[in-house]
Protein backbone atom coordinates (compact mmCIF):
# COMPACT_ATOMS: atom_id res chain seq x y z
CA UNK A 1 0.00 0.00 0.00
CA UNK A 2 1.33 3.45 -0.58
CA UNK A 3 1.95 6.24 1.64
CA UNK A 4 0.00 9.79 1.08
CA UNK A 5 2.73 12.04 2.96
CA UNK A 6 -0.14 14.79 3.04
CA UNK A 7 -1.78 12.62 5.57
CA UNK A 8 1.22 11.76 7.53
CA UNK A 9 1.92 14.09 10.58
CA UNK A 10 4.33 15.76 12.24
CA UNK A 11 2.92 17.51 15.38
CA UNK A 12 5.55 19.67 17.59
CA UNK A 13 6.19 18.52 20.88
CA UNK A 14 5.20 14.85 20.39
CA UNK A 15 7.74 12.17 19.70
CA UNK A 16 6.59 10.23 15.88
CA UNK A 17 4.59 10.51 13.40
CA UNK A 18 0.83 10.51 12.91
CA UNK A 19 -1.70 9.48 10.20
CA UNK A 20 -4.14 12.15 10.44
CA UNK A 21 -8.14 10.44 10.25
CA UNK A 22 -10.36 13.15 10.34
CA UNK A 23 -11.55 16.54 11.79
CA UNK A 24 -13.09 17.07 15.05
CA UNK A 25 -15.12 19.92 16.55
CA UNK A 26 -11.61 21.06 18.16
CA UNK A 27 -9.10 19.97 15.93
CA UNK A 28 -7.60 17.10 14.39
CA UNK A 29 -7.97 13.30 15.08
CA UNK A 30 -4.68 11.54 14.05
CA UNK A 31 -3.28 8.12 15.29
CA UNK A 32 0.57 7.26 15.87
CA UNK A 33 2.08 5.34 13.25
CA UNK A 34 4.11 3.05 16.37
CA UNK A 35 1.04 2.25 18.66
CA UNK A 36 -2.02 3.33 16.55
CA UNK A 37 -3.59 4.79 19.51
CA UNK A 38 -5.88 7.26 18.67
CA UNK A 39 -5.30 11.40 19.86
CA UNK A 40 -7.24 14.49 19.02
CA UNK A 41 -4.43 17.75 18.76
CA UNK A 42 -5.95 21.32 19.13
CA UNK A 43 -6.04 23.56 16.22
CA UNK A 44 -3.45 25.18 18.20
CA UNK A 45 -1.29 22.34 17.79
CA UNK A 46 1.81 23.15 15.31
CA UNK A 47 1.11 20.31 12.79
CA UNK A 48 3.11 20.02 9.26
CA UNK A 49 2.11 17.23 6.55
CA UNK A 50 5.37 15.44 5.90
CA UNK A 51 4.36 16.30 1.89
CA UNK A 52 5.14 20.11 3.17
CA UNK A 53 8.72 19.61 4.24
CA UNK A 54 11.82 20.25 1.95
CA UNK A 55 15.40 20.40 2.65
CA UNK A 56 17.47 22.57 1.74
CA UNK A 57 20.46 21.82 -0.70
CA UNK A 58 23.12 23.59 -2.87
CA UNK A 59 20.40 23.80 -6.19
CA UNK A 60 17.10 24.91 -4.49
CA UNK A 61 14.87 22.41 -2.06
CA UNK A 62 14.72 19.08 -2.75
CA UNK A 63 11.46 17.19 -1.33
CA UNK A 64 11.17 14.57 1.84
CA UNK A 65 9.50 12.38 -0.37
CA UNK A 66 13.07 12.16 -2.50
CA UNK A 67 15.30 12.54 -0.20
CA UNK A 68 13.80 9.47 1.15
CA UNK A 69 14.15 7.78 -1.84
CA UNK A 70 18.34 8.62 -1.92
CA UNK A 71 18.07 7.33 1.83
CA UNK A 72 16.49 3.91 0.60
CA UNK A 73 18.56 3.76 -2.04
CA UNK A 74 21.56 4.40 -0.24
CA UNK A 75 21.16 2.05 2.73
CA UNK A 76 20.01 -0.51 0.46
CA UNK A 77 16.26 -0.66 1.85
CA UNK A 78 17.95 -1.18 5.48
CA UNK A 79 17.14 0.66 8.35
CA UNK A 80 18.66 3.93 8.84
CA UNK A 81 21.33 4.61 11.76
CA UNK A 82 18.86 5.50 15.39
CA UNK A 83 19.38 9.41 15.40
CA UNK A 84 21.38 8.58 18.87
CA UNK A 85 24.08 7.56 16.94
CA UNK A 86 27.32 9.46 16.63
CA UNK A 87 26.91 12.57 14.30
CA UNK A 88 29.41 11.91 12.21
CA UNK A 89 27.95 8.71 10.81
CA UNK A 90 24.35 10.31 10.41
CA UNK A 91 26.27 12.75 8.31
CA UNK A 92 28.42 10.57 6.60
CA UNK A 93 24.80 8.70 5.44
CA UNK A 94 23.85 12.33 4.12
CA UNK A 95 26.52 13.24 2.61
CA UNK A 96 26.46 9.39 0.55
CA UNK A 97 22.42 10.08 -0.16
CA UNK A 98 22.09 13.71 -0.73
CA UNK A 99 25.88 15.20 -1.30
CA UNK A 100 24.61 18.12 -2.45
CA UNK A 101 22.96 18.87 0.68
CA UNK A 102 23.22 22.30 1.94
CA UNK A 103 25.37 22.49 5.45
CA UNK A 104 25.05 26.28 6.41
CA UNK A 105 21.31 25.26 5.97
CA UNK A 106 20.39 21.60 6.63
CA UNK A 107 21.61 21.34 10.63
CA UNK A 108 22.59 17.80 12.23
CA UNK A 109 19.49 17.90 14.30
CA UNK A 110 17.21 18.03 11.28
CA UNK A 111 18.99 15.22 9.61
CA UNK A 112 18.26 13.41 12.66
CA UNK A 113 14.77 13.78 12.33
CA UNK A 114 14.47 12.90 8.79
CA UNK A 115 16.31 9.69 9.82
CA UNK A 116 14.15 9.06 12.69
CA UNK A 117 11.29 9.90 10.20
CA UNK A 118 12.46 7.31 7.56
CA UNK A 119 12.60 4.89 10.41
CA UNK A 120 8.75 4.75 11.17
CA UNK A 121 8.48 5.53 7.74
CA UNK A 122 10.34 1.97 7.02
CA UNK A 123 8.44 0.19 10.14
CA UNK A 124 5.17 1.15 9.97
CA UNK A 125 4.13 2.45 7.02
CA UNK A 126 5.78 2.58 3.43
CA UNK A 127 8.94 4.06 1.02
CA UNK A 128 6.33 3.69 -1.94
CA UNK A 129 4.46 7.39 -2.09
CA UNK A 130 1.25 8.38 -3.74
CA UNK A 131 2.89 9.96 -6.36
CA UNK A 132 2.04 14.50 -6.41
CA UNK A 133 -0.09 13.81 -9.88
CA UNK A 134 -2.38 11.31 -8.05
CA UNK A 135 -2.92 13.69 -5.02
CA UNK A 136 -3.89 16.65 -7.36
CA UNK A 137 -6.25 14.81 -9.16
CA UNK A 138 -7.75 13.37 -6.06
CA UNK A 139 -8.54 16.96 -4.56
Amino acid sequence: MKTDLSKILSVTGQSGLYRYIAHARGGVIAEALSTGKRTCFSLSSRMTTLADISIYTTEGELRLSEVFKKLEAALGGAEAPSSKADASQIQALFEKAVPDYDSDRFYLSHMKKVVDWYNLLLKYASLDFVSEEVEDKAE
